[in-house]
């Protein structure tokens, strides 16, 4: 059971699978699980919590795992980056900012330099700040992204890349949950799949069990893209952000309310960290995307990862015998 693309190739791993380095839920007990098992995992650097994320890099043991940035809060700690390629990491991802500064730093350490964009302008950006591999985030993911869809902004990446800088690989991430995913992702033109909600749902991740519990229970209806999270948490992001959550009472309280929430934020921040620190899904957010009605287990990243290939691989089989000569 194998799907070799190019990024199977250049990374030497058996599947076209990259985990997500979701905040906080992505330590290095995930990224060493996908590494395992046939993957490549990336802890999530977050906003740059030196202690946490020594800890995880520790968690990850000897496993061949990268790491990924939110890059406007790394430059604010760019001794962070230094200390993640002290690690030899497989690859650097950085999202949600220029990756022009760093972009020397990284590929000079024979790490491979991962951008995640949202828009067709980033990705050329990208491709002159010389990204070895471009993830195209349609709005569909969880977690902090744009408005651009999965379906348009792959295909549209693709022809970019392919007109401008051939050698580089290209993944898919928004929404891609199990393997009819990473088969549309291929059709598209991508090399391989950024995958963080289904990987999220997974007994490795660092999620709390009443989240996991709220997410099981859900739909894809049930999310929305806002900002009240980031201004809850007191959190400095680009207007041009938002982040994906299910809906709860935290944001049916303050979403469209967002003036009087900044009014309140110190005390408003003192209640979402405790929530937060306790896994409540409803006084503080579930980052997940619009995939999670494709979720309906916790299973070992092993398994999730095996479902999805061999799923994939059945849809690519199905679709070529659509085709009569």
């Amino acid at each position: 059971m194998a799907l070799e693309t190019r990024l199977t190739k250049v990374l030497g791993i058996r599947h076209p699978i990259i985990s997500a380095p979701m905040a906080f839920a992505a330590g290095g007990r995930l990224a060493a699980a996908v590494s395992a098992a046939g993957g490549l995992g990336l802890i999530g650097g977050g906003y740059g919590d030196r202690t946490w994320l020594e800890g995880e890099w520790q968690s990850a043991g000897d496993a061949a795992v990268g790491c990924g940035f939110i890059t406007w809060s790394v430059a604010k700690q760019p001794a962070l980056l230094d200390e993640a390629l002290s690690h030899a990491p497989r690859a650097v991802l950085l999202s949600f900012g220029d990756p022009a500064p760093f972009a020397e730093r990284i590929r000079s350490s024979g790490a491979k330099l991962i951008c995640q964009v949202q828009t067709r302008r980033d990705a050329e950006h990208a491709v002159d700040c010389g990204a070895d591999i471009i993830v195209a985030q349609g709005s569909e993911a969880g977690g902090h992204g744009e408005l651009r869809s999965t379906m348009t902004l792959v295909p549209e990446a693709a022809d970019l890349i392919a007109a401008k800088s051939p050698a580089t690989l290209l993944c898919a991430a928004g929404g891609i949950a199990d393997g009819r995913g990473l088969a549309a992702a291929l059709l598209l033109g991508a090399d391989g799949v950024l995958v963080g909600s289904r990987l999220w749902a997974s007994r490795e991740a660092n999620v709390s069990t009443g989240m996991h519990e709220a997410a099981l229970a859900a739909t894809g209806d049930a999310t929305i893209r806002s900002q009240v999270m980031d201004l809850a948490r007191k959190l400095d992001w680009p207007p041009r952000y938002t982040a994906r959550v299910l809906r709860n009472a935290f944001t049916n309280r303050w979403h469209g309310r967002e003036d009087e929430l900044v009014a309140v934020a110190d005390e408003e921040a003192a209640k979402y960290r405790q929530a937060w620190a306790a896994g409540d899904p409803e006084a503080s957010n579930t980052f997940i995307g619009e995939g999670v009605g494709l979720i309906h287990d916790i299973q070992p990243v092993a398994d999730i990862i095996d479902r999805m290939v061999a799923g994939a691989e059945t849809r690519l089989h199905a679709g070529a015998g659509l085709v009569r000569g």
